[in-house]
């Protein structure tokens, strides 16, 4: 029982220890995106950037979101994974983030 405790307590240990810091930033592009092809070309292209975990488009909203590894990247460096492909992303600052 208390090798059991012990081994529970190491892995409690091992998951803190590997806890990411995981943000979400949303961009909106330039040019806008159109179509599915749009949409395909920043999923296959941004995911590279290091730290990228997740991307989800919205062609109706203009919006590109994305889930990152703050402790691998950076909004600015992911921005700079859209230029390599032809767009400028500009970050979208909600209004709880908007400075007073």
């Amino acid at each position: 029982m208390k090798k059991l405790f012990i081994i529970a307590a190491l892995a409690a240990n091992v998951v803190a220890v590997g806890a990411k810091d995981i943000k979400t930033v949303v961009f909106t592009t330039q040019p806008q995106m159109h179509c599915q092809n749009c949409e395909n070309r920043i999923k296959g292209n941004v995911r590279f950037v290091k730290g990228v975990k997740q991307i989800e488009t919205n062609v109706e909203k203009q919006t590109v979101t994305i889930q990152y590894d703050a402790d691998k990247t950076t909004p600015a460096k992911i921005q700079e994974g859209f230029k390599k492909i032809g767009y400028e992303a500009k970050q979208v600052v909600k209004k709880e983030e908007k400075k007073k």
